[in-house]
């Protein structure tokens, strides 16, 4: 349980926005949502709480983090009219892709690797509270990537990564030693980004995807997994080859935001069947 003190929150009045579908889609790992209709979540070194009723929002808000300052209408007008996407984008209108920080992101995904949504979260808040910085009684920041390059095999094992401490290991490591500068990803053609992520030990293009759409700005970053083939299976793509070519052909320059409508509404249709993400 996260323990917050705030100050009076802001209030701002928003369109085309919905809370619960952007913090639970799961494109993040460090939201709860409490009874009471607050999210508390720690983006960053801070411990951040929002809540929306109706068009208004208020608590901790940063309108980047959020996206709010894009136009949900022009980004949905570039996809494409297909009635099982349209369908998505209907019942989670509201939904935006969030810009969080890029190694957090990075580390996250990595954790995330044939993983349940709630135990990637308990990896999450494993490795905060062993390696991160208190920021309040319960909330912890996400450690750096110096710092989880100091780490032991058996230390990240205990975090529950399994053998995914091996990857987040190699990760943390280029990172720390400037073999990777994830601050540079975003000036990067996205095929030459992508590149540069793979080249991570036990990185392939789902978690490099995860990282460029929901870090860096690439909103033609398009993760594929169990749920995301079921919905394409659904969209008619059984039996096709499925290629970042035919992908940005068919869903267009927000691919990666279609692709989020779509695997939150994949997931609402077969909540009580959660299966591991691949």
């Amino acid at each position: 349980m996260i323990s917050v003190v705030t100050e009076m929150p802001e209030r701002i009045n928003v369109a085309d926005f919905d809370l619960a579908s952007t913090l639970m889609c799961g494109q993040a790992f460090r939201w709860t949502a409490g009874a009471d209709g607050w999210f508390a979540g720690i983006v960053g070194q801070h411990v951040c709480r929002l809540r929306q009723t109706g068009t208004l929002l208020e608590g901790d808000i940063d309108q980047h983090y959020l996206a709010l300052d894009e136009s949900l209408l022009d980004i949905v007008a570039t996809f494409p009219d297909v009635d099982a996407l349209q369908q998505a984008v209907r019942q989670h209108w509201g939904l935006r892709v969030l810009r969080q920080e890029p190694w957090e992101t990075l580390a996250s995904f990595i954790a995330s690797s044939t993983k349940q949504i709630v135990q990637i979260r308990q990896i999450v808040d494993n490795l905060a509270r062993r390696f991160g910085q208190p920021l309040a009684p319960g909330a912890y920041s996400f450690p750096d990537a110096a710092t989880i390059a100091q780490a032991t095999l058996p230390q990240l094992r205990a975090c529950k990564l399994g053998f995914r401490a091996e990857y987040l290991l190699a990760a943390a490591r280029m990172v720390d030693r400037g073999e990777l500068d994830l601050s540079t990803l975003p000036k990067l053609e996205y095929e030459r980004a992508l590149e540069e992520l793979t080249k991570i030990h036990g990185v392939g293009e789902k978690i490099a995807n995860c990282t460029l759409l929901f870090s860096c700005g690439f909103d033609q970053a398009f993760p594929i997994d169990v749920w995301m083939q079921r919905a394409l299976h659904r969209l008619g793509w059984r039996g096709k080859k499925i290629t970042r070519a035919a992908v940005l052909k068919h869903f267009g320059p927000s691919a990666g935001w279609a692709q989020q409508y779509l695997f939150y509404s994949e997931r609402s249709r077969n909540s009580g069947t959660d299966v591991p993400p691949v």
